[in-house]
């Protein structure tokens, strides 16, 4: 069996590692970016008694018209564009590589990023460019960028801003230039646009090759798998055509839906890891051997003294508490780890554990 196994899995796939998802069981879990608030319990009711009232031997709505408007409402969607919703943000960029993907055509984007960006562009049989980020400050190098944009002629330039996992913004006007330079498409990718004040979707329209893609994940509702893109019709059309069918399941769908009338209660929850957030940023930067980087998203990213990111991660995880250890996983983040913004207590026990790590 292995033979064959071999001889039909194409040779980029069996080169892969399948997404690897830590297990959690018992542990302060703050390592992947998730808003550690659940929903109170008359909310909880409410919420149960109107999935009470959903039909699941039906098909969905495909195209999850309700929710899509109701989406583009609270997005702020500019009138004019178009939304197309999947399953989680991960079906959208597969979407998006599916419908730009041929022979000799790629997708680029910087690094460190999301490593899903390199991944589809694999299972897609495309070519992936990751240009490297400035050391000092994960700032974009637009020397290196204009380089690869003009040699690689990428069909798709992803961009998260927030980046993850360096959790900051990049500049407005070198976005804009990736935009008047790239021959293809340029996705800007805001999933972490509840924790920042910044966002491009008002600029829809503007640049012919610009989307924006969001997600309800880092709002609070990650169980869902509810991802959106926005842009022009044209564009959003061609790529509806690669979506699957009833990709949007009846209870996401009436879930979402529910949550978005209630958003008070999420908004409330962004604001608390916001604050929680700049606590413990200061808190960080106040500890010998522990650089904490500025933050933009749900996240923090430190880099510990050299050699001790992987004892300060065994550490902290032997005293329940998982965060991510990113060591290793690019040059440019040797000795880091990301924190994860949790409930209060939660971070108390973070940074505990922290200051009383000999950090060498």
């Amino acid at each position: 069996m292995e033979q064959r196994v071999q001889s039909w899995i194409r040779p980029e796939i069996q080169a892969l590692s399948a997404y690897h998802v830590p297990d959690a069981s018992e542990l302060v879990k703050l390592d992947a970016m998730e808003n550690p608030y659940t929903w109170p319990q008359d909310l909880r009711r409410e919420w149960l008694k109107r999935l009470s009232h959903v039909d699941v031997n039906r098909y969905p709505d495909p195209r999850a018209k309700d929710l899509a408007g109701e989406l583009r409402l609270a997005m702020q969607v500019p009138g004019e564009m178009a939304v197309l919703l999947g399953n989680g943000s991960d079906e959208i960029i597969q979407m998006l590589a599916l419908a730009v993907s041929g022979q000799g055509r790629s997708i680029l984007s910087v690094e460190p990023g999301f490593v899903m960006y390199s991944m589809i562009a694999t299972w897609c049989g495309m070519d992936y460019h990751g240009v490297p980020l400035r050391g000092e400050d994960f700032s974009l190098d637009m020397p290196a960028l204009r380089l690869a944009i003009g040699k690689h002629q990428p069909a798709l330039i992803f961009l998260a801003c927030p980046n993850n996992p360096t959790g900051n913004l990049f500049a407005d006007e070198e976005i804009v230039e990736v935009l008047e330079m790239a021959p293809g498409l340029v996705v800007v990718d805001e999933a972490y646009a509840p924790f920042t004040d910044h966002s491009f979707m008002s600029r829809l329209g503007r640049f012919d090759n610009l989307l924006v893609m969001r997600t309800v994940s880092k709002l609070g509702l990650a169980g869902l798998r509810l991802g959106m893109l926005a842009g022009p019709q044209a564009w959003l059309d061609e790529i509806d055509k690669v979506r699957m069918p009833y990709n949007i399941n009846v209870l996401t769908q009436e879930t979402a839906r529910f949550a978005l009338e209630h958003h008070q209660v999420l908004d409330e929850q962004t604001r608390a890891i916001r604050r929680d957030r700049q606590k413990m940023f200061e808190s960080l930067q106040g500890m010998q051997g522990i650089t904490a980087y500025p933050s933009q998203a749900n996240f923090i990213l430190a880099r510990t003294a050299p050699g001790r990111a992987q004892a300060l991660f065994e550490h902290l995880l032997n005293n329940g508490v998982l965060v991510k250890k990113l060591h290793g996983s690019h040059p440019l983040l040797e000795d880091c780890l990301r924190f994860t913004v949790g409930r209060p207590e939660e971070n108390r026990q973070l940074l505990e554990l922290l200051e009383g790590f000999g950090h060498g």
